[in-house]
């Protein structure tokens, strides 16, 4: 069983899994959005981890240093409110199907109550329970602080703190300008972007699922899917010289990982043609800037075209969804292109991630003279 978790954890693999596990939970919902389901995870999840953390080398992967400790709450909380979530949501779903109003829109919870003193005391105690809370642990969990800085020796693997480790991630599959910057300023610019896209008004002030399915399974597939899959492998599956281990693997920094990367430029004109790359660089990288525009400009255009018949989920998403222009005629040129231009640098890391894993491929372009990077 260690054997095997250590094989299909690698990233190929379990990202591949949490695809598909995120697949079956948006089709089956009606079944993960009940108690049953529910209390059933939370029990198998913790009689799973309760059976690793009897492994040494599980203990010490996992909790290399204390601050790594939390991450397994927050791992547990973010799959209890996600579940939580979509328990409500059904619910609603499920009332308003029969013509019955949300439960938030019920008399009973439609009573309105001063925030002094009833909302107060609720933070008063939250915040002495926050604060019991931070003592304990002060007390049981050392400060993970090291000697001073060394100049002369370098730490590895070289970590920043857990909440950037999803960008820390990034940077192996992206040029810094794309992880560092450009990247996490879309993420920044279409939560700005929301409320000028979306306006839809259902869903405002009651959980649902059914009316904003849209909204919801692109932001659960972005938080969970990519997000947070980054940050637990960066956190707890990346070791020395950022090889990845799995989780009952021993740590050895001097493991040696075949790792031949090349560009689109190579793959053509060396691999392919059997030729040297042109020293003109347009020239050069002429198909990484094609496939790039084709991308960036061809499809959403070619999207909204009903030039197949798909059926099934792929005709609800090509035919009648937002890819096959039903969000072009409620929202519009401008709002439809800055929504499905968000999608698609959302789609960039999935797509280059397996990119990377599959073909080794580095970069689609390739001008290190001008320090641009795809």
């Amino acid at each position: 069983m260690k054997n095997f978790l250590n094989i299909y954890t690698d990233p190929v693999y379990s990202f591949t899994f949490v695809c598909i596990a995120f697949f079956l939970m948006i089709k089956y919902v009606h079944i993960v959005a009940t108690k049953k389901f529910g209390i059933g995870l939370i029990l198998s999840t913790l009689v799973m981890f309760i059976l690793c953390f009897m492994d040494p080398t599980f203990t010490k992967n996992f909790f290399i240093t204390n601050d790594n400790v939390p991450i397994i709450f927050l791992v547990f909380l973010l799959a209890w409110t996600t579940w939580f979530s979509l328990y409500q949501g059904v619910r609603n779903d499920n009332r308003i199907a029969k013509g019955l109003p949300p439960l938030e829109g019920t008399p009973e919870n439609r009573e309105k109550v001063w925030a002094w003193p009833n909302l107060v005391y609720t933070e008063l105690f939250a915040i002495i329970l926050g604060t019991v809370f931070l003592i304990a642990w002060s007390v049981f969990f050392k400060a993970p602080l090291e000697e001073p800085a060394n100049p002369t020796w370098a730490p590895n693997p070289a970590k920043a703190p857990w909440y950037f480790l999803g960008l820390q991630e990034m940077l192996v599959y992206f040029d810094p300008w794309l992880a560092g910057v450009l990247l996490p300023g879309l993420i920044i610019v279409g939560l700005i972007a929301i409320p000028y896209i979306d306006m839809n008004p259902k869903g405002n002030g009651y959980y649902t699922f059914a009316e904003r399915k849209f909204a919801i399974i692109t932001y659960l597939f972005s938080w969970l899917v990519l997000w947070n899959f980054l940050i637990i492998i960066g956190t707890v599956f990346r070791g020395p010289n950022w090889s990845f281990y799995g989780p009952f693997e021993v740590w050895d920094a001097h493991k040696v990982v075949a790792a031949n990367n090349v560009n689109i430029s190579e793959m053509l004109w060396i691999n392919t043609l059997g030729v040297k790359l042109p020293e003109n660089i347009l020239i050069r990288e002429v198909a990484g800037i094609l496939m790039t525009l084709a991308y960036i400009i061809g499809l959403p255009i070619f999207l909204t075209k009903k030039i197949f018949n798909f059926n099934g989920l792929f005709g609800k998403i090509f035919n009648g969804g937002f890819l096959g222009g039903r969000y072009l005629k409620s929202l519009g040129w401008p709002r439809y292109a800055l929504l499905i231009f968000l999608v698609l640098m959302m789609l960039t890391l999935p797509i280059k991630m397996y990119l990377r894993w599959l073909i080794n491929l580095k970069y689609i372009v390739f001008m290190p003279e001008f320090e641009f990077n795809i």
